[in-house]
């Protein structure tokens, strides 16, 4: 599945979770983010208590991937509707715009604007990757979902935000549990690097006399990884461009992305610092490993631009505390076995909800723990469980509000 935010794909999808909102009794809200808020009118005004998740996908993506938490508000909302049951308040499902930030390089853009963490200038403006020029913006514009209200949660507060999604790694379906109750989620930066060499003939030119970006950027990517690990931490690199592109020229430039994530911030900074640190030698031409006979070049410059960062986060313990009491609810009083405690390795839009209302995560198993993949596939069993749950503790968190 390729479902890239604002695109055509995105926009069919945002029209079905519009129409069968709509149909479902909800009064359907958009902002100027695109955000788009399906609510339930409960007994009494006041803020909603939401499901949130998103419907945009990776490049090549699966089916789940956010896509599981949309469809399981949305089919909370046909049961309350069915059923012809009341609420104390309002109860919500909500898209948020570009949470992957596969094709506008912000993850969890939409949900930061809501919380106050991005500018909506910054998020209008944002370019898509891959060559093309097209804006956030002009394409909120061009699929008609440019909303009129503020993208503020002062516009739209919230009562609680509660978000079901696939885990996307495989420790739940390793240990054989039903559902991940997530009490937080760790910090992580993208960060852009930039090696600037010379671009020389490769058969004129010695390797001693070379300036070679990508034979540095390489010693690099290696060295990140091997520092990530050293610190308990995480490396990756998804993107990676040079120039001019030729057989037999030694590339000029090499532009690669660099994901780091860590289970706190303090871990993070500090390898964050060593990654640098090392950067900073190798470019200058010196050995990956000191002593192993390297032919060494004349080095290369290097750049290094800090595009987002998100820091570490803890949930709120009455959103956990429903979660778990939901659990039960599915389970009884063996619940504890079928349920696991757990961070998220992930951003999700939830880091930025829990800014400003209380705020949980629940996972369910997906197979082998792939994600990002055409094979992310999570079993039926495992959905309806996690819905199950979800609107547990939609419907607990609001009957509180009542007491």
């Amino acid at each position: 599945m390729s479902r890239l935010t604002l695109s055509d794909a995105d926009k069919q999808a945002r029209d079905w979770f519009v129409d069968t909102t709509r149909s479902l009794g909800c009064k359907i809200s958009i902002d100027a983010m695109g955000n788009t808020f399906a609510i339930r009118p409960g007994r009494q005004p006041g803020p909603p208590t939401c499901a949130g998740s998103h419907l945009d996908t990776q490049p090549m993506g699966g089916r789940y991937d956010g896509i599981l938490g949309v469809c399981a508000g949305v089919e909370m909302l046909r049961v309350l509707h069915d059923h012809k049951i009341e609420t104390n308040f309002p109860i919500g499902v909500i898209n948020w715009t570009n949470e992957e930030g596969a094709r506008f390089p912000i993850s969890m853009l939409a949900s930061g604007v809501w919380a106050g963490a991005t500018p909506i200038s910054t998020a209008h403006s944002l370019v898509e990757v891959g060559g093309g020029e097209r804006t956030v913006k002009q394409e909120l514009e061009r699929i008609g979902y440019l909303g009129d209200m503020e993208a503020s949660y002062k516009a739209m507060p919230l009562a609680a935000h509660f978000e079901l999604h696939i885990e996307q790694g495989p420790y739940l379906e390793g240990e054989q549990k039903k559902i991940g109750v997530v009490k937080g989620v760790q910090a992580y930066t993208w960060s852009t690097v930039t090696i600037t060499g010379r671009p020389t003939h490769t058969g004129t030119t010695p390797l001693p006399h070379r300036s070679d970006p990508l034979l540095t950027t390489a010693k690099l990517l290696l060295a990140s990884h091997t520092i990530a690990a050293a610190h308990s931490a995480l490396a990756s690199t998804g993107i990676l461009t040079l120039t001019p592109g030729s057989v037999n020229t030694v590339p000029g430039s090499v532009s690669f992305s660099l994901d780091v994530r860590a289970p706190s911030d303090a871990t993070l900074s500090q390898t964050i610092r060593a990654i640098k640190a090392e950067f900073e030698r190798l470019a200058g031409g010196e050995e990956l490993v000191k002593g192993a006979g390297e032919v060494r070049g004349r080095g290369c410059g290097w750049a290094w631009r800090d595009d987002f960062e998100s820091g570490a986060v803890v949930f709120d313990g009455g959103g956990v505390g429903v979660v778990e009491e939901a659990c039960e609810g599915v389970w009884g009083v063996g619940w504890r076995g079928e349920v696991e405690g757990m961070v998220s390795g992930a951003g999700h839009d939830s880091v930025h909800t829990s800014k400003h209302c209380p705020t949980a995560m629940i996972f369910v198993p997906c197979r082998d723990g792939v994600s990002h993949n055409p094979r992310e596939y999570c079993k039926q069993e495992d959905c309806a469980n996690g819905a199950q749950v979800l609107m547990g503790a939609v419907l607990r968190w609001d009957g509180r509000r009542g007491v």
